[in-house]
C-alpha cells in the first residue's frame, strides 16, 4: 500500500503504514471500557488517533517516541480527520528512514545555523557581539538549540523549529531596524536570539516532543534568564545597564501578564520583539492549519477554538 503523508490523509481512507507516536493515553469511556488515545505524525504533520477495545497489555507494547505500524481507517470527527486504529505495532528504529519524520533535513538545519552565526559576527557593539559568541560557540548549547522545537503544538512544533523560528525572527528584526533608525539594532537582534533560549531545557525532544519537569515547574522565561546569567558571569566588564535591557527583552516577550510575561514591554526594542515574535508564530500557525485542513473543497477551515475563528484559504478551483 502506498504511503500517504499525514497532511494528505482524508476521511474514509484505509491506512497501513509507519508513524511516529506521541501523547499516548490509556483512557476509559463512560461504560468503563478502555481505549487508547494518541497522536501520529510524520514530517508533514500530525493526526489524532484512537484505538478502541484496548488494554494495559496492548498499551505497554509501545510508548511515546516509538515508530509504529498502524493499520486502520480515517474518519471525520468534529470537522477534523482522525484515525481509528485496528492494530498498532512497534517498528525497529533501524528499519525506518527518519528523514520521513523530520520537517527540516540536516542540511537545512546546518544552513540556518551557519547563517545565524554570520549575522552575529556583524554586530557592532563589542559587548553584545562577545555575548552572542558565548552562546553560538557553546557546542552543547547549540546542539540542543538546533534540535529543539519552538513549541509542542501551536507553532514550529518539530525538531529544528526553534532554530528556524529564531532565524526568521532575526531576519524580520533586521528589516524593521532598517525602517526605524531609533531602534538599537544590536540589542534587538540579540533579544531575538535569546528570547526563547530557555526552551532548550523547557522542552524534551530526543524523539517525541514534551515538557520536561524543569520546563513545567519554571518555564522557558525563567530558564532563559538563568542561562543568560551563566553567560554574563564569564565577563568582568559587561555593562550592567545592557544586561538589564537584555533581561527585559526575555521577560517581556510574551507581551502581557496574562500571556505569561512577568513584565510588559517597556522599551522600544521589547515592543518590537514581542510584536514580531507574535507575527512569526501566528503566521506559521495559520499556514500549518491551512495546509493540514481536511476539506480541500472548502475555501474555509473549520472553526479553531484556540484561535477563536475560522481561516480563509482562498477560492477553490471550483469557486
Amino acid at each position: 500500500m502506498a504511503r500517504h503523508s499525514v497532511s494528505k490523509l482524508r476521511a474514509e481512507q484505509v491506512v497501513d503504514q509507519t508513524f511516529l507516536i506521541s501523547a499516548k493515553q490509556l483512557r476509559s469511556n463512560r461504560q468503563g471500557n478502555l481505549y487508547l488515545q494518541f497522536r501520529l505524525s510524520d514530517r508533514s504533520g500530525t493526526i489524532e488517533a484512537r484505538m478502541w477495545n484496548a488494554s494495559e497489555e496492548k498499551a505497554s507494547r509501545f510508548g511515546d517516541g516509538d515508530y509504529v505500524r498502524v493499520q486502520g481507517t480515517t474518519q471525520l470527527f468534529q470537522g477534523a480527520v482522525q484515525l481509528i486504529a485496528k492494530s498498532v505495532d512497534k517498528v525497529p528504529t533501524e528499519s525506518v528512514d527518519e528523514n520521513d519524520f523530520r520537517v527540516l533535513p540536516a542540511k537545512v538545519i546546518e544552513g540556518l545555523q551557519e547563517n545565524l552565526k554570520k549575522r552575529f559576527l556583524q554586530i557592532e557593539d563589542s559587548h553584545l557581539r562577545q555575548l552572542s559568541e558565548a552562546y553560538l560557540n557553546d557546542t552543547e548549547f547549540m546542539d540542543r538549540f538546533c534540535r529543539a522545537p519552538a513549541g509542542i503544538k501551536n507553532h514550529h512544533a518539530y525538531h529544528g523549529g526553534l532554530l528556524q523560528h529564531v532565524a526568521t525572527l532575526c531576519d524580520l528584526l533586521d528589516r524593521v531596524a532598517d525602517i526605524y533608525p531609533q531602534l538599537d539594532r544590536d540589542l534587538l537582534l540579540l533579544g531575538g536570539l535569546l528570547h526563547d533560549s530557555g526552551k532548550v531545557e523547557e522542552l524534551g525532544y530526543d524523539r517525541d516532543l514534551h515538557y520536561t519537569n524543569e520546563g513545567q515547574l519554571l518555564g522557558h522565561i525563567v530558564i532563559g534568564l538563568k542561562l543568560l546569567e551563566s553567560k554574563l558571569a564569564q565577563f568582568n566588564d559587561f555593562p550592567a545597564e545592557r544586561a538589564v535591557e537584555l533581561k527585559h527583552l526575555i521577560v517581556s516577550h510574551h507581551g502581557t501578564l496574562d500571556a505569561g510575561s512577568p513584565q510588559v514591554p517597556m522599551t522600544r526594542e521589547a515592543l518590537v520583539l514581542h510584536q514580531v515574535d507574535e507575527l512569526d508564530a501566528r503566521l506559521h500557525q495559520f499556514d500549518q492549519l491551512i495546509r493540514s485542513d481536511s476539506n480541500p473543497e472548502s475555501c474555509w477551515t473549520p472553526y479553531h477554538p484556540n484561535l477563536g475563528r475560522k481561516l480563509y484559504k482562498g477560492q477553490t478551483a471550483d469557486g
